[in-house]
């Protein structure tokens, strides 16, 4: 029998690829064969997981300018598998939110979404590829003080299904929906808001998801792995949420 979900021979970008989840994803679909672009703002980062992967280019890459979006994949001459990670996170109900994060968060969880998938399209359609859209468990449910996180993350299932439905037989697009996952985006709010109380925090953070921890990116991306894969050809416009059991509560 053949080995399931390999990728030999295609070639990924996987946008917030230097870190969490994105570099978890850039390292499940190298061991799976594929070649991989890692693509963040961060250029350092990326470059230092391009240099552990093999095949691996970095790529500088903010999602929110157009024409560097469309310069990046102007210059790929084939493209198999876009995954849709980079995304940022924002503390506060819609009285505490300012304008100005509420359209942060938009230019990047949403309009930069849409720029990356827009300008990989003519690739992925030539090459029947597939993209990977990660969203959160924020877009199916409500979750206290995270008004503007909700609202982009909605969006994402949103873009999600619809995109599918567009191109139903040239390319399958599917939406992965973690709960709260131990990565440096969870560190980083920790930081930020509760910079005293950390470990009480995080203790709360693991007994929201009902299995009692967080999860981990390397779960999140073998289920990426997972949809990328001939195995799950049948798969598209799907939500899928990973996040311990959160939603089912």
């Amino acid at each position: 029998m053949s080995i399931p979900f390999r990728l030999d021979g295609r070639r990924a970008l996987v946008t917030g690829g230097a870190s969490g989840i994105g570099a978890a994803t850039c390292r499940a679909l190298t061991a799976a064969g594929a070649s991989v672009v890692i693509a963040d703002v961060d250029r350092n980062a990326a470059e230092k997981l391009a240099g552990e992967l093999a095949g691996a280019k970095p790529l500088e890459l903010d999602i929110t300018v157009e024409r560097a979006v469309q310069d990046a994949f102007a210059g790929l001459d084939r493209l198999d598998i876009l995954v849709n990670c980079a995304g940022i996170g924002l503390v506060g109900t819609a009285e505490e939110t300012e304008l100005a994060d509420f359209d942060r968060l938009y230019r990047v969880n949403i309009a930069g979404m849409f720029l990356a998938t827009k300008h990989a399209l003519p690739l992925l359609v030539a090459s029947k590829g597939s993209i990977v859209n990660i969203g959160s468990v924020a877009g199916l449910v409500g979750v206290k003080r995270r008004f503007a996180y909700c609202a982009t993350k909605g969006a994402v299932v949103a873009m999600t299904r619809q995109l599918s439905v567009d191109y139903p037989t040239v390319i399958r697009v599917n939406c992965i929906c973690p709960g709260t996952v131990d990565t440096p985006f969870v560190e980083a709010y920790l930081e930020k808001y509760h910079k005293h109380e950390k470990e009480k925090v995080r203790g709360e953070l693991n007994q929201r998801q009902p299995i009692g921890r967080l999860g981990k990116p390397e779960e999140i991306a073998h289920l990426v792995l997972y949809l990328c894969s001939t195995e799950a050809e049948f798969v598209t416009g799907s939500v899928i949420a990973i996040d311990g059991g959160w939603t089912a509560a």
